[in-house]
Order: structure tokens, then sequence, then C-alpha cells
């Protein structure tokens, strides 16, 4: 067995001296390394695997980093972060203190980028090409973008903005026909046709062959060739944007790789590079369902994930509330429509897109266009129901605001990952809806505190008749069963659920268990407030007429957040109270395990006591 040369890449620099032999051992080497790793911490799986060997080429024919890689999303580099000295941390991956899920500038010179939503690599990357060329600075600057990444509309902004610019810029496109959902879209459609490029190169061999004989025949040929390819031919999309395009080429194949690289180094202004590859690449499970292996927890690779299905008992999920709930709800009204942007697993769709194929639409990675075709189906007097991260949600704010809220148009937005979701960190959790929505007129916002409380302002808000988002946390509540019935509760009501003295707990979400808790140790009053807008002015009334103090909890920025806005009320009543408004603190908070985010956001329980504490004898 030959030496592993993995063990022996440091650092980029060790991976240029190595003959082309040799980087095929390292690139076999490190799919498996890659695939060992992440069986047992968990994180993104099926995309790395199959982006092994175009991170073997890309670090062996650029001089990182002062060449700089920029890459989309970031789904796609563990190997990255393997091959730039970070190999030995990997069994840190998305932990507490380890090593981040996506690229962090911090974390290396390497990651040139901070990314986690999809599609920012070519316009970053085009910043950084102009940022060199107006400082005289030579160095190559590549973006390393997925077909999904594609269907934004930012990455087509910045292809149109860098064909004029004629930065020295390599675009690569990694077409793996899939983002996270299956990839939807005339652009995809446009992109798959490889099977159309045999039939054009074969057909135009056949015409050289046959009309060879004349040069003048030939000539017509050729000329007639430039107006019909573009029918054929991928790349004519990019090279009318002002790129150079190449490809496709196979992605998993060194020898055509680095070749084709090297060439591209050498040549000046925008290129554009098609290359594909395979999800899951070398490792037959994740291949053979590479949206199951998309995103993975720990598990045994010879037994794949199917061997934790069958030792799980998690709780329901209030993703899963929400996709049974949406099922429901469109067999009580086939007027409900549901929209997700490219994220149909994640937020529980996939039996409501098997079962009511015609009233779903996945638009793809386009936030924008997702909130805005709501809309055009309510001025139709359809009741679109759009199924969206918190963190995707600030995507689409401009449309939220303009487009749904201004004409009060009746869409109900079902927002997902509200609060701190654990290992994918800062870029995905949920820490500013309440603040950026709560400001907008017309809305209504509900809180739900569990499962059955969810299913219940679902309702609640889809019957409402204009724009409203229900909020609910990544994972399981109190486990509380919802009950089949679609019944609704009163808008802008809450709940005492406690009887106190002195001082009031005010819960939004899912903190109200832990406020219950807590207020059993102090005897204070707890309200589940169930909607930050409106807020129950006649229970918030009652509360400050009755108690000293007013703390307020939500899973939430606390910068103008719900607590902000009771505050705002109490003053407006003349009923100023001392207060103290739990959230989350002003800082971006790290990736981890859900125990140790609390505790650094100061929302666990030990925490809360000595605050309240403090703030009831100061």
């Amino acid at each position: 067995m030959p030496a592993s040369l993995l063990d022996q890449i440091n650092d980029p620099a060790d991976l240029r001296k190595l003959s082309r032999e040799q980087l095929v051992q390292v690139a076999d080497e490190l799919r498996l390394y890659l695939l060992e790793t992440v069986s047992q911490t968990g994180g993104h799986l099926s995309s790395n695997l199959g982006t092994v060997e175009l991170t073997v080429a890309l670090h062996s024919v650029f001089d990182t980093p002062a060449d700089r890689l920029v890459w989309d999303v970031g789904h796609q580099t563990y190997p990255h972060k393997i091959l730039t000295g970070r190999r030995e941390r990997m069994s840190t991956l998305r932990q507490y203190n380890g090593l981040a899920g996506f690229p962090k500038r911090s974390e290396s010179p390497y990651d040139t980028f901070g990314v986690g939503h999809s599609s920012t690599s070519i316009s970053a990357a085009l910043g950084m090409a102009l940022a060199a060329k107006l400082k005289g600075e030579q160095r190559q600057v590549v973006a390393i973008i997925g077909d999904g990444a594609m269907s934004a509309g930012q990455a087509f902004e910045a292809l149109n903005n860098a064909g004029v610019a004629n930065a020295n810029l390599l675009v690569i496109l990694n077409d793996n026909e899939m983002s996270i959902s299956p990839p939807v879209g005339a652009l995809y459609n446009y992109l798959t046709r490889l099977t159309s490029g045999k039939l054009y190169n074969a057909a135009k061999k056949g015409a050289e062959k046959v009309l060879g004989v004349s040069q003048s025949l030939l000539d017509f040929a050729k000329r007639a060739e430039e107006h019909v390819k573009g029918m054929i031919n991928p790349g004519t999309l990019f090279e009318e944007f002002g790129f150079h395009y190449y490809g496709p080429i196979d992605g998993h194949d060194l020898d055509v790789l680095i070749p084709t690289l090297q060439n591209l180094k050498k040549l000046p202004g925008p290129k554009f590079l098609h290359v594909v590859t395979r999800k899951g690449q070398g490792y037959k499970l994740a291949e053979e369902d590479p949206i199951l292996y998309h995103g993975v927890t720990r598990f045994e690779t010879s037994e794949g994930l199917d061997g934790n299905k069958a030792k799980s008992t998690a709780a329901l999920t209030y993703t899963q509330v929400f996709g049974d709930w949406l099922c429901d709800m469109a067999v009580a009204d086939d007027k409900l429509v549901a929209i997700t942007p490219a994220m149909r697993e994640g937020s529980g769709m996939v039996a409501y897109a098997e079962r009511f194929p015609t009233r779903y639409y996945d638009v793809a990675i386009a936030e924008q266009h997702a909130v805005t075709l709501a809309a055009g189906m309510a001025c139709e007097g359809l009741k679109p129901v759009v199924a969206i991260y918190s963190t995707f949600l600030q995507r689409g704010y401009d449309q939220l605001v303009h487009d749904v809220a201004l004409q009060n148009l009746d869409v109900t937005f079902a927002v997902d990952r509200a609060g701190l979701v654990g290992a994918d960190g800062p870029t995905h959790h949920g820490a500013f809806d309440l603040s950026f929505a709560l400001c907008i007129p017309n809305m209504v916002i509900a809180t739900p505190a569990s499962e059955l409380e969810c299913r219940q302002l679902l309702t609640t808000c889809y019957q409402y008749p204009g724009p409203a988002i229900v909020r609910y946390p990544r994972g399981s509540g109190t486990g509380s069963v919802p009950t089949p019935e679609l019944d609704t509760l009163l808008i802008g009501k809450g709940q005492l659920v406690r009887q106190g003295q002195r001082v009031a707990f005010l819960a939004f979400g899912g903190l109200l268990a832990t406020a219950e808790q807590l207020g059993e140790e102090f005897n204070a009053s707890v309200a589940n407030m169930r909607f930050a807008k409106p807020l129950d002015i006649e229970l918030l009334q009652s509360l400050a007429k009755t108690h000293d103090y007013i703390v307020t909890f939500e899973e939430n920025a606390v910068a103008g957040g719900v607590g902000s806005e009771v505050e705002r009320a109490l003053q407006s009543l003349n009923l100023p109270r001392r207060s103290l408004r739990i959230g989350l603190p002003d800082q971006f908070i790290e990736h981890g395990d859900m125990v140790n985010l609390y505790k650094s956001a100061g929302l666990d329980k030990d925490s809360l006591r000595s605050r309240i504490q403090q703030f009831l004898s100061y």
C-alpha cells in the first residue's frame, strides 16, 4: 500500500510539488478522509464528495492564498479546509469553538470571503479582481459557483457587470445537476443540454465530412453554425454576457481539469469554465440519494443514514408540524398555493409537493422573486403560503415591504429556523426577523410556544386577510401533540399561564418554557403573548397595573425586538415600568451545539436567573 500523501499536505504549496499521479492519490485519500470525518461530526457530505478533484486541481494550479478562490455558499468547501492546514481540526467541524461549516475569513487566509447564503461568489470575486486591477497587483481571482446558486438574480447581476468591467476573473460553474432540493427552472434546463452537446458535435463533424469537398460550402456552413449553435451549446448565454466560455469538462478527471485550469490561468479577461461533477461521488449511498446525504448527522459509513432512522425516537419538529398543516389546509381550501425558494426538504414540503404538484412552486434560490410571486398570486385571489427560513427572508425584505405589506395582500409566511439554529452558525441563525418585521405596517406576527400552538397560529394567520408571519424555531418544542383540527386563536390575544406577584414575565415563542420555570422560582406572573404584532394591549395593561417589573423573553436580537415594542406600548399607556429585555445580544452568535450557544448568548437558565436577580435587586 502506498504511503499516505494526504498526511504530508500541510498547505497547498505541498500539493504543487507533486506529480499528476500523486495528485490522483491525494484526491482518493482526501475523499476517504472526508467521508470518515464527516460521518463522525455531521455536516454537508454529498456536495463535498463532489468537489474533491476540483479542489485539488484549483490549489495545485493557482498560487493560493495570493490568488483568490471565492467559494459559493460553502457547502462544498470541506476539501478546501482539509488542504489548507485544517486537516487535524476536522474533528471539531461545526462544533462550539471548532471549525466553521462555511468559509470564514477569521479562520484562515485561504478563506477569502465569508459565505453562508447562496450566489454571492461572482460579485465578491469581481470586487477582488477590480481591486487588484486598481492596485496594480497581478493575481488570479476564481469564483466557484454551483448550478443551483446560478438560479439567483445576484449571480446574473454580477455576470452582467463583469462582462463590461473586463476584469481578470474566472468563474467556474460546478454543475452537479442540483442545489439542495432538486433544481428547477429554465436556466437549469438550459445547462443540462449536455446530451444535445453530443448531438451538436456529431452533427458538426458529419457536416464537415459531407461539405468538405467544397471550401465555399464549408465556409457557409461555419457561418450558419454560429447562428444556430445557440439552440444547442450551453455556453452561448455566458458569452452574451462577455465571457469566454469553456466546457463542459469532467470535474472528476484531474488529467482534464489541471491542463484546462493551467491554460485559463494564462488568458486575460472574464472567463467561464463549465465543470460537471457528481454529488456524493465515491460513496454509493450518497450517489444514489444526494439529497438525503446533503446534510447529515453522525452515522456509520457501513450502514448509512438508514441505521440512524432505525434508532431514531425524535419528537415531532416544528417543520413537520408545518408540513402536516400545509397538507391539511390544502385539502380544506383549494385556493392555497405553496411557494419555496429551493428548500422543499428543509421546510417540510415533500409530502405537499407530491400530493399537490399543481399548487406547489419551487422558484429556485430566488427569495425576492418568491415573495413577489406570492404577491401576484394574492392579487388574483389565491392564498399563497411562502415557506422560508428566517435568515433567507432577509433577502426578500424589500419585496416584503413594498410588494406585500404596502398593498396589504393576503400572503402567509411560514418562517422556519427563527432563533438560534446550532451548527450552521451566524449565517443561518434567525436573529433579526422580529426586528425587521415589527416596523412594517399591516403585518401580523405570531410566535408559537409549542407544536400545538404552531398549528393553531398557522391556521389563524392563514385565515387573516392580509400579510402575516408565523415564526417558529428549528427542532422540536415542548412535545405537545397537535390535534387534527384546523382551529384558530384570537389575533392579538395572549394567555396568562401563571399568576404571581411583583414581576411579570412576557414570553414570545419558544422561551415560554424557560420563563415558566423561572416564574416558579421568582413567583412571577407569566404570560404567553403569542403575538409580537399586534400586542395584547389589554393583557399588557393589566399586568403593568398590578406588577412593578416587566421582563420580556424573545429569541431574537434585543435591538429593535419585541421587548422594545412592549416598552413603547407601556409609555403610550402612561404605565412606564422598570423593564428587562431578554433576547439575543448585539453580536453575531457563532456556531455550535445549542447548549453552548444559549450559554454564550446568556439565554441558558443559570444566566437568566442571575440577570433577573440582579435586575430585581437593583
